[in-house]
Parts: C-alpha cells; sequence; structure tokens
C-alpha cells in the first residue's frame, strides 16, 4: 500500500504542441533530432549535476529505480519493486539490466553512486537529496570517519534495503531524480574522466561531446524501459543567444527549441515559419539574497529585502515582457504541485505596494543607513527573458525606492553558475527552479534548506527545516500540506530570495518535427520526438 501511495500520486497535465505537424504518430525513425541547450556546468555525472544544461542530457543517459510519465505520474523503471511495511526502511528489487557498456546494473550499482554523491569530501551538488537516508548526516562531517550512510544495505545482486531516519510515506515519488542514478563500477577512478564519456543505463548513450558547441547522443541498444529512443538520436547543440536558436529553428536548422526568445513572445504563435508550443508550466522564477550581501543583513536588511519585493510590479513585468506567458507568483513553488495554495500567510509581500515598499526602506534606513551603495542584479544572458527582465526590475527599484540598482551581466549560464555557486556574485542574482519530482518539497528543501546543495543564498532557519522534516514525515496529505504552508510563511516573513512569477513552458519546433510535447516539469520528451 505504502508503494501504491507514493507511485500513483500525479500532477496536472503539462503536455502541449504539436499543431497542424504533430500527426500524434510514434513511429520509430532513424532521423536525429537536434535541440538547443545550454553548456553543461560540469561533467557528466548524475550527483554532479542540477543545472539543466548537463540535467536534460544525464535524464537520457540514465535511468533510475521509476521514471516520470508526461503528467508527472510515476512507473517502475530499473526497479521491478518498491517497498516497505512502515514507510521507514524500504526494500528495492531490481529487474534485470545493463549498462550501455553491457556491464550489469546491480544494486551495488546504486547504493555505491548514493554513498558517493553523499561523501561531503566528494562535494557533489546533488548530495543534499540523500538527507532521508539514515547516516546521512555522519558522512555529511566536514572530515567524516564514516565513508557510507549505514541506512543503505546490499541484500544481494538484485536487492538493496533504504532505511529512512523517519517514515516518509512519499520517499520512493524522489527515486526517479538524477541523484538517485546509479553509477557503473568503472565510473570512481576517474571521476572527472568519466564524466566526459559516461556510460550510463538509459534510453541513450554519448557518442561525442564537443564543449560550447554540441553533445550527440544515440539510441542505447541496451535499453529496455519505458522510454525507447524513437528517433536516431539526440543532438544537443549548445547556444549562448536565444534570438540565434530561434532564427535556425525558422530556417530549419534546428528541430526543438525549448524556449521562446524575448522578442517572439508576442509572435511566435502566429508564426508561419514554425509550430509553436505552449504548456502551463512548473518553473517557479526567483532571485535570490546572499546572507552576507552589504545592506541586507540584520532587521535592516529583512526590511529592505520586503521593500525590494513590493518595489516590484510582477503584473506589469510579466504583461509588458512576457506578454501573460508567465504569472506573477504567490508562493515558492507552483501551481501544478500537489497541495498547491496562494493562500500563504503574508504573501501580500509579493504583490506591488510603492507606498509599502518606501515606508520599510525608511524603517530600514533608521537601523543602518544605505549609503552610496548599489544594488546589483546579477543574471547571465544566453537565456530567454533574462536579460530584460532584470533591466526592468533594476528600473522599478530604482523608481520607487530611489536607490542606484543596476544589472550585472554574465554571459554564459555556466559561468554564472560558477559564481552563484562560489557566492562570488556580490548580488541579487537570479534563480528560476525547474522541479526534480513532482512535490512542493523540491521547491522548498533544496533551495531554503540549510545546507542544501542549491542553496545559493547560504540562508538558514531551523524552524524551517523543521517543517520541511514534518512534511516529510507527515501521515496524511492534509498534514504536509499544511507544513509546507507554515514553511512557505516563514519565507514571506524572512524573504531570503523573492519569488516572481510561474514561466509557462513556450518553445517551437521546425516545420516536418513531429510529436513534440512538454512534460511535468516544461521540458521536451526527447526520446519520442521524430521528423
Amino acid at each position: 500500500m505504502a508503494l501504491l501511495a507514493a507511485i500513483g500520486l500525479t500532477v496536472s497535465a503539462c503536455g502541449g504542441g504539436g499543431g497542424d505537424d504533430d500527426n500524434g504518430s510514434s513511429d520509430s525513425t532513424d532521423a536525429v533530432i537536434t535541440a538547443r541547450t545550454t553548456e553543461p556546468q560540469n561533467p557528466l555525472v548524475p550527483q554532479a549535476t542540477n543545472e539543466v544544461g548537463g540535467g536534460n542530457v544525464i535524464d537520457l543517459l540514465y535511468a533510475g529505480l521509476i521514471t516520470y510519465k508526461e503528467d508527472g505520474s510515476q512507473e517502475l523503471e530499473v526497479a521491478e519493486s518498491i517497498t516497505s511495511d512502515d514507510n521507514q526502511t524500504w526494500t528495492v528489487k531490481l529487474k534485470d539490466w545493463k549498462f550501455s557498456d553491457g556491464t550489469p546494473v546491480t544494486s551495488k550499482s546504486f547504493v555505491d553512486a548514493w554513498n558517493y554523491g553523499a561523501l561531503s569530501t566528494n562535494a557533489q551538488n546533488a548530495s543534499y537529496f540523500y538527507y532521508p537516508i539514515k547516516g546521512y548526516d555522519e558522512v555529511q562531517k566536514e572530515n567524516p570517519t564514516v565513508k557510507t550512510m549505514s541506512g543503505l544495505k546490499v541484500v544481494d545482486d538484485k536487492t538493496f534495503t533504504i532505511e529512512l531516519n523517519q517514515p516518509e510515506s512519499d520517499f520512493p515519488l524522489r527515486l526517479g531524480y538524477s541523484a538517485y542514478y546509479p553509477l557503473p563500477e568503472s565510473a570512481y577512478s576517474d571521476i572527472k574522466a568519466y564524466g566526459e564519456s559516461p556510460i550510463g543505463n538509459g534510453p541513450y548513450k554519448l557518442e561525442a561531446w564537443e564543449h560550447n558547441k554540441e553533445l550527440r547522443l544515440v539510441p542505447n541498444e541496451e535499453y529496455d524501459g519505458a522510454r525507447k529512443a524513437q528517433n536516431g538520436g539526440v543532438t544537443f547543440v549548445v547556444y549562448t543567444d536565444t534570438e540565434a536558436a530561434y532564427t535556425d529553428i525558422q530556417a530549419g536548422n534546428l528541430d526543438v527549441l525549448d524556449t521562446v526568445p524575448d522578442s517572439a513572445l508576442q509572435t511566435f504563435a502566429n508564426d508561419s515559419s514554425i509550430t509553436p508550443i505552449e504548456a502551463p508550466g512548473s518553473v517557479n522564477g526567483s532571485f535570490q539574497f546572499p546572507v552576507d550581501l552589504p545592506g541586507f543583513t540584520g532587521e535592516a536588511g529583512k526590511l529592505r529585502r520586503q521593500a525590494v519585493s513590493m518595489a516590484l510590479n510582477r503584473e506589469e513585468l510579466t504583461e509588458k515582457l512576457f506578454f501573460g506567458t508567465r504569472t506573477p507568483a504567490k508562493d515558492f513553488s507552483a501551481p501544478p504541485m500537489p497541495g498547491w495554495t496562494d493562500e500563504i500567510p503574508g504573501n501580500e509581500v509579493l504583490e506591488f505596494n510603492a507606498d509599502e515598499a518606501k515606508k520599510r526602506w525608511a524603517e530600514a534606513e533608521k537601523i543602518e543607513p544605505w549609503g552610496d551603495k548599489k544594488l546589483l542584479i546579477a543574471t547571465n544572458t544566453d537565456g530567454a527573458g533574462n536579460k530584460a527582465s532584470v533591466d526592468a526590475m533594476a528600473n522599478q527599484i530604482k523608481n520607487t525606492l530611489g536607490i542606484n540598482a543596476e544589472p550585472k551581466y554574465y554571459a554564459t549560464f555556466d559561468e554564472f553558475l560558477d559564481a552563484r555557486d562560489n557566492n562570488k556574485t556580490g548580488a541579487l542574482f537570479r534563480a528560476g527552479w525547474q522541479p526534480d519530482y513532482p512535490s512542493i518539497s523540491n521547491y522548498l528543501g533544496p533551495i531554503y534548506g540549510t545546507g542544501a546543495a542549491s542553496n545559493d543564498a547560504r540562508w538558514s532557519n531551523k524552524e524551517f527545516d523543521a517543517l520541511i522534516a514534518k512534511a516529510a514525515g507527515a501521515e496524511s496529505d492534509e498534514d504536509r500540506y499544511q507544513a509546507f504552508v507554515d514553511a512557505q510563511a516563514i519565507l514571506m516573513e524572512e524573504l531570503p530570495g523573492l519569488s516572481m512569477w510561474y514561466t509557462d513552458s513556450t518553445g517551437a519546433a521546425a516545420k516536418g518535427v513531429k510529436n513534440v510535447k512538454f512534460n511535468w516539469q516544461g521540458v521536451p520528451i526527447y526520446q519520442n520526438i521524430t521528423k
């Protein structure tokens, strides 16, 4: 029953696209599909990756215990079964499965990969996702004497157990995320070199990676799961300019574009040279304040964060810049998630209120004068909407609060991520979030949980952490969702980040390209695309 409860969860469907050229055919073809991407930040190791440039590739190279369908519901992939009598100790049984080099996927392939990802000395970006597992805290110490999580036990080649710190009925829900993918034994001798030429167990394998140019994926003949390739491969082409990618879609030189540039948002739906794709989205667009950002610390800093939030007119930004393809945020997650509500105490700080913004800024001035400081807003400029939105935000803040606010640009996403990861932006920085699994928890814990890998602002609040743990251990959906509301009320008060908008999925396909749909994450289902 625990398995059924976890595997049966669903979210609202996000599929879209098609147009007249989408005939719904699932016929296989030898044609290779080309798709736009950004340069991956790190080598292609699942446990090292928490950004979309690498993540979209990794999701095609690997297979997890479960996989997510188009609408966010789950089905077993490598796992034969995932069961528990008490929601705390889970038993996993595996199907017969192979890596792309023909070696078997075993219990050890999963257990070793998770232990590697969790160990603090390995400094993997996805390490936070193992926190529910017993023994995680021990391997996360600065100089751990214990190297493996005590909650993971290999029973035999096809069976292993996972003991959690507390009962969590929805734990299997997250096991389709890339942090939980397996690694072959050959990976560990030189993990960096392995990441340049990984050996996965998913529907594709990597043929070549020409950095800052393209990544070529071909079907994996060893894969026998639910996501079989319906094309002859996927080549991800690296673009630093979304405008150029859109021009290539119009000309038929690129097959799939996962985001529409600013200049085309008003017209792409009626562009006869492409097949437009639109679908409800689950991406939350936000900006984060580093905890040590000058002028934004202490009580004065909290008042200033609230003032900046209320100085931003989200309605105007989403309508004038994005022509209704984004919706002003009311919380820190997104509407397609189970249990979502816009009734969060304190969320009026996300509404434009010039008078209240000026009042709170003035209160902060009495505590700590701002002086001649400058508020920088950092973003990469190789993604759709980033530059325009940051320019407009800076102008709104200047006009409402009368302070000096300026953009800080990074040319590429990986350059921006490196600065963000290492606390070197010195700015309020962009931090959009595409969910890893369909739960509000995934928007809150990884970004705002103490020590979480994507908590680049380095914010910490023990009461918030306790509520995330409470949600995970809740015995009913009602209690779980209430814990999420209570946790978000803390975010509304403290505002370590500014939730700005929910981003609808907008994309395009070249003429003759078929079966293009976005999944619940707002990502094209690449293995189904044909032409």
